[in-house]
């Protein structure tokens, strides 16, 4: 455990981790990205949102990370989107501090599972997604979310076909013109390269 989470008073610890189990989450959401392998970009982050800028400050200076921004609105936000952070000190935190509801605890432990898989480079296969996704369906009880499951996992299906289709399509496939036999003037003699 990392030492500025065994120095957190107990009361302290106990009271952000009373305070999260009502107003705290655990969040793994999935964007589309173009730019990559794989079509979609798994992210993790732990955040709470409330009016009393002072509760959430407490969050930041004892966990010792994220950010701190407030809203138009007046609501303060907290929230821990670096994985580093969330492996080191957020995790850490909630396991020496439990939850005591029993939706808050199951979530916090899929959230765990999640991170292990990520900290293993799960989010960078189809198969990792796939797990992710079965893990994620019942935290926040579904909660609602942007893509679907079933998008998802239809778009990764679509993806691996592609990239299959590109795949076997080798070399083979190639043909390029080649000017060897300059003998015959007007013909062209193709090769598979």
């Amino acid at each position: 455990m990392q030492a500025r989470i065994a120095r957190v008073p107990r009361e302290i610890g106990f009271y952000l981790a009373g305070f999260t189990d009502g107003e705290g989450s655990f969040n793994v959401s999935f964007r589309p990205r173009r730019d990559y392998p794989i079509p979609w970009k798994v992210s993790v982050s732990f955040n709470v949102s409330q009016k009393d800028r002072v509760i959430l400050a407490l969050f930041k200076r004892h966990l010792g990370c994220g950010t701190l921004r407030g809203r138009p609105d007046g609501v303060w936000y907290f929230e821990v989107t670096n994985l580093t952070a969330i492996v080191e000190n957020v995790i850490p935190f909630f396991e020496r501090f439990p939850f005591l509801s029993a939706k808050k605890k199951r979530d916090f432990a899929k959230f765990r599972q999640i991170v292990a898989l990520m900290k293993n480079g799960a989010h960078l296969s189809a198969s990792g997604i796939e797990e992710i996704l079965k893990i994620r369906e019942d935290m926040d009880d579904g909660g609602k979310r942007r893509y679907a499951h079933e998008d998802i996992l239809a778009s990764l299906i679509e993806s691996s076909e592609t990239t299959r289709q590109a795949s076997s399509s080798g070399d083979d496939d190639i043909v390029r013109s080649s000017s060897r036999d300059e003998g015959s003037k007007g013909s062209n003699s193709y090769d598979l390269v």
